[in-house]
């Protein structure tokens, strides 16, 4: 009896074995192949926030470290036990809390530390979308309406040929990619674990909408974004990135991208490691219209438009209020709030009335949403920032 059982089983294993090779084969969707050795033949479900060593990586360099001032209420609040068991549920690892640009409060969980790179998933997002700002800034680049197909010629073959850098960097090209991270077959997953990018990319033909008319968050617009700055510029978007933030705004550690291959392009799109304190100076960056510490590193117009509706519908054809180049906007409690934020729980997120910039980051997030399309995550971080230091 348990030797038929045992080739009952061994025989449907070997079916599912085969099966599963013939789908990868005849799909030509190699990267299936990383992505079941790196989740479900090492206990996971999907991807991990600190798995970036799986990746090729390039460096972003920190040139000049300082640290944050620190204030004289440092680490004096304390989590609620409500709010503390809201972390712990989420697996955070790390909350960090700017008040007045300085160090009110830094929080570690699981071993983690100031120092640990954990991944930062879309808040890579935001990063990218300030490098075009740079690149026209520095004059590699026109304006935000130059065309896609500048640098990806093939975009001028067919519909695509009407998409500027505007709609890609606020989600509103149109371009049909498919958003599914339950999906091994859909883009996020390519994106994330295949060896070309710019292929997965670029291969969507279809048109959901018409250029610059619908919001709708797609990851692949981001990753097309990065490959026409780094094509503009001649840098890599890693290069790029510790010339014109990591090293001005005085990140402590340096960080890591990672890439589709190697000596290959950076996933535009997520998955900059770095630490809870230095993720937060982007914070600080946008909340001061691009002025660091005196010095106006970012156009102020461009941040405006960043952290503003950009002038399209959502999918239901209201109009936009959720996203503008690149960050998150919403409101809570009458107060304007925008953010950064990653699949798993990284958050960046900016309160401009209590001056106040708030980094969560997490193994988990939660799905369900406030009023006004947030995750109920920024919610709970909000409200701890506000409850452990009398901030209301």
């Amino acid at each position: 009896m348990l030797k038929k059982i045992f080739k009952f089983l061994l025989y449907g294993f070997l079916t599912v074995f085969v099966l599963i090779n013939c789908i990868i084969i005849f799909s030509g969707r190699w990267y299936l192949y990383k992505a079941i050795q790196t989740t479900y033949l090492q206990g996971k479900s999907g991807p991990s926030a600190t798995e970036y060593h799986i990746f090729e990586n390039r460096k972003i360099t920190a040139t000049d470290p300082k640290p944050w001032p620190v204030s004289k209420d440092y680490n004096t609040g304390t989590l609620s036990p409500f709010l503390d068991s809201v972390m712990r549920k989420v697996e955070a690892h790390a909350l960090v809390i700017i008040k007045n640009d300085t160090l009110i409060h830094e929080q570690y969980w699981d071993s983690f530390s100031d120092t640990s790179h954990t991944n930062s998933f879309s808040m890579a997002k935001s990063y990218t979308g300030a490098l075009l700002g740079f690149a026209i800034q520095d004059g590699y680049i026109k304006n935000v309406n130059e065309p896609v197909s500048t640098y990806i010629p093939e975009f001028k073959n067919d519909w695509r040929s009407k998409i500027t850098l505007e709609h890609l960097v606020t989600m509103s090209s149109g371009i049909a990619f498919d958003e599914s991270y339950a999906n091994p077959f859909s883009y996020p997953a390519e994106g994330y674990y295949g060896s070309d990018l710019l292929k997965a990319s670029t291969q969507y033909t279809e048109k959901a909408s018409e250029p610059g008319t619908v919001f709708k968050y797609l990851s692949g617009n981001t990753a097309l974004l990065g490959y026409c700055i780094s094509k503009a510029t001649n840098k890599p978007l890693s290069t790029y990135l510790s010339e014109k933030l990591w090293g001005p705004l005085n990140c402590e550690q340096n960080a890591y991208w990672s890439l589709d291959k190697k000596d290959g392009l950076e996933k535009a799109f997520c998955c900059i490691n770095s630490n809870a304190k230095d993720f937060a100076r982007m914070g600080k960056l946008f909340m001061h219209y691009g002025n660091w510490n005196g010095k106006q590193l970012l156009d102020s117009n461009y941040v405006r438009c960043s952290i503003s509706p950009f002038n399209c519908n959502e999918e239901d054809c209201k109009p936009n209020h959720t996203y503008g180049y690149a960050w998150w906007l919403t409101e809570y409690k009458g107060m304007v709030v925008f953010y950064m934020q990653g699949m798993l729980g990284q958050y960046v997120i900016c309160v401009p009335e209590k001056k106040l910039i708030i980094t969560r980051l997490a193994r988990k997030r939660r799905a369900n949403k406030g009023t006004n399309h947030y995750s109920i995550d920024v919610a709970y971080c909000i409200d701890a920032a506000l409850t452990m230091y009398n901030l209301k």
